[in-house]
């Protein structure tokens, strides 16, 4: 039994307080925090049981993330809270000697990049102080690799292709909505797009390709080659890998809005003078947006997101597909979050009781393609997200 730390109180925290909640043989006290201290209260008032403390902290500031975490006394930290404060929590977690876990990778304020750099940077910092950190635990970054681990230790001798496809087949009613937060969500998918091929990266420009690709219980979606985080962590612990690329399908109504968007300047990230005062595009349209963790009542369909796989097994080309499909009703029903909350939410958990437990515990920063992926595949459908799998089949990429 442990206490654990979550910061960040959008959707995906909700989602994980709720299912720390539920384990309480591993989770034995809960603290949740974020900068504004009554979204907190009203998930622990919602899901938590009575067994939730909560509290206000500046995710930026490692000094009072230090107070925080003296005052709790966690073994872990769990980190859903932007990806931006990703550095100053793991900061904070080595000043205190607590463990790190999180479900997306460090980006700059000022830059629309993801790059594993900065957060490998602090491998010997824990490996010295014996600490843990488990980096990109949700479902693409998170899943998606574990996916690719268990078909690297079950189904293939090397690897040779892999296509991270990722549709949300879902119906929130809304002209235009993220899934996740605007802000996040619009700087990563309007940057230019790579992938691996041959050894090194290519680059492209923003929904320059695109595929129809069918996904299970939705059909046929357009689906265009994004760049994402776990690309790059793959490539390097899977070496065999000769391309590896990310799809993720977008509707044309959301396309059209985000080129008006881009148009009148509204996903700039850096600073514009407005009646006297500095002020960010991006950050002024992400409080006129939809809040995402409001979407889930009237969601209806799902997410479907998997790996295709082609290469070798016992001197025989293989293809192998795995995958999850979660309702956005269904997540909603449990939780009263959508389903890309859920899908993030349920891993990050799950990697935690890993953690804990000891079954994913060892000094250093982790990718979670470099643990065991059994154990976590085995409890994955117990807490809510079931995967199938299906060999030697026609997998369109």
């Amino acid at each position: 039994m442990a206490k654990v730390l979550i910061i960040g109180a959008g959707g995906v925290g909700r989602v994980v307080t709720q299912k720390c909640v539920s384990v309480p043989e591993v989770f034995s006290s809960i603290m949740l925090a974020s900068r504004t201290k009554s979204k907190c209260d009203v998930i622990a008032r919602e899901v938590g049981q009575g067994r939730v403390e909560t509290a206000q902290v500046d995710a930026d500031n490692v000094p009072e993330l230090v107070e925080l975490i003296n005052q709790f006394k966690p073994e872990l930290v769990i980190n859903v809270a932007l990806p931006y404060q990703d550095l100053t929590i793991m900061d904070a977690c080595l000043e205190t000697g607590v463990h790190y876990l999180d479900t997306a990778n460090y980006e700059p304020r000022d830059e629309a990049k993801f790059e594993y750099k900065w957060q490998w940077a602090y491998q010997d910092r824990f490996k010295e102080k014996d600490l843990t950190a488990i980096l990109g635990c949700g479902f693409d970054p998170g899943v998606t690799s574990i996916f690719t681990s268990h078909a690297a230790k079950h189904h293939f001798d090397e690897i040779h292709y892999l296509d991270i496809v990722d549709c949300n087949g879902g119906d929130h009613g809304k002209a235009f909505a993220t899934n996740f937060n605007p802000e996040i969500n619009i700087r990563e998918i309007t940057q230019k797009g790579k992938y691996w091929e041959n050894g090194q990266w290519v680059e492209t420009e923003p929904f320059e390709f695109r595929k129809e690709l069918n996904y299970p219980n939705i059909g046929s979606r357009s689906s265009y080659l994004l760049y994402h985080e776990e690309l790059e962590s793959l490539v390097k612990n899977f070496p065999t890998i000769k391309r590896a690329r990310f799809w993720m399908t977008f509707g044309d109504e959301y396309l059209t809005h985000l080129r008006v968007i881009q148009n009148i300047g509204m996903s700039r990230i850096d600073s514009v003078k407005y009646k006297g005062v500095d002020m960010i595009p991006l950050e002024f349209l992400k409080e006129v947006l939809p809040n995402p963790g409001d979407l889930g009542e009237n969601y209806t369909g799902e997410t479907s997101i998997g790996c295709r796989i082609r290469g070798i097994k016992n001197g025989k080309e293989k293809t192998y597909y795995i995958w999850n499909n979660c309702s956005h009703q269904k997540a909603f029903d449990e939780t009263g979050a959508q389903g890309v909350s859920y899908t993030t939410g349920v891993p990050a958990m799950l990697g935690a009781k890993m953690l804990l437990t000891g079954q994913w515990k060892k000094p250093g920063v982790f990718n979670v393609e470099e643990f065991n992926p059994d154990p976590f595949l085995e409890k994955l459908g117990e807490y809510g997200l079931p995967w199938h799998e299906e060999s030697n089949i026609d997998i369109e990429v």
